[in-house]
């Protein structure tokens, strides 16, 4: 793991730094990686605990209230987030702000480019921001999309060539490393772009966004019979949307569910789950309160489908 990165850097770079572990095999890890280095690393919710607190051990917001608290009273340089099995990140700054795995992707993918003068494919799963696929036209990098499942970006790594791979679950993977998301290598790496810039992630943020713009996003899920999803696709796929919000339709693509891509990069997504009777609606836009309009227009065009 240390030989992946400018470890030496990380070590003397005075950064604290705090890791929620959600009572997942990740706790300790980064308390041993960073032993004898002039880190301080706090490690939250790193007890043993088969019921992960209570909550479903995924490094999404709401499941970050106990360590928004703490940071708001014990500010950090970053926090980051891991799910029960390490392999997936979520984050919050230093004061308990949360990140998506969407803004951790575009720092990566930043630091990556303009700090290590990376090279290579990008893949990333096509629920993933747009924002990527501006960095990478800007950064000249062929990009890939996939269905959604991580194994659909570790079939492209194992291809050779590839500079990021990354998925909006928080999966995220290197080359040199395992053809694999690893959210500890991710929390490391997100050390390094910290102790390269000297710069707080809310400021390597607003740049990007304001060479990129702002992008907002948001997914729901809403039961759907098993029965009726191919219809409902089919439907979609053949009778689109005119425009997303005020923006001309661009686009469809229909590998994996259907999803609408708008003039100005926003896009609405709808897909069933491989398991469940649950339809995910997934939607971008520049605003918050844009998202949440892609979102119930998501559910009116599922709603009509079913005649409701």
């Amino acid at each position: 793991m240390k030989k992946l990165l400018d470890f030496k850097l990380i070590a003397k770079s005075k950064l604290r730094f705090a890791h929620d572990a959600l009572f997942g095999v990740g706790a300790g890890c980064f308390e041993q990686l960073l032993a004898g280095t002039t880190c301080r690393v706090t490690t939250l919710n790193g007890e043993h605990d088969v019921l992960f607190g209570g909550v479903n051990p995924e490094p999404i917001d709401k499941n970050y209230a106990r360590s928004r608290e703490f940071l708001r009273r014990h500010p950090h340089d970053l926090c980051l987030v891991t799910d029960g099995d390490a392999d997936r990140v979520g984050g919050m700054n230093g004061r308990g702000d949360p990140l998506t795995a969407h803004q951790i992707i575009c720092l990566l993918l930043h630091h990556l480019v303009e700090n290590r003068k990376g090279r290579g494919r990008v893949v990333k799963a096509l629920t993933t921001t747009s924002m990527v696929d501006k960095m990478c036209a800007a950064h000249g990098l062929p990009l890939v999309e996939t269905g959604v499942g991580f194994k659909y970006i570790c079939a492209e790594m194992l291809k050779g060539g590839v500079l990021l791979g990354a998925e909006e679950s928080g999966g995220i993977g290197f080359p040199g490393h395992i053809p694999e998301r690893d959210g500890i290598a991710a929390g490391l790496m997100l050390l390094e772009l910290l102790a390269t810039e000297r710069r707080s992630v809310d400021k390597i943020l607003a740049t990007l966004e304001s060479e990129f713009g702002p992008h907002r996003y948001g997914r729901i899920d809403t039961h759907y019979p098993l029965e009726q999803r191919a219809a409902l696709m089919e439907s979609l796929k053949n009778n689109p949307p005119a425009k997303l919000l005020r923006s001309p339709l661009a686009g469809i693509k229909t590998f994996d569910g259907v999803k609408f891509v708008a003039e100005d990069s926003s896009w609405l997504m709808l897909r069933g789950s491989g398991t469940e009777p649950v339809l995910r609606i997934y939607a971008e836009a520049k605003s918050d309160g844009d998202v949440k309009k892609l979102l119930k227009l998501g559910v009116r065009l599922a709603g009509s489908k079913l005649g409701l």
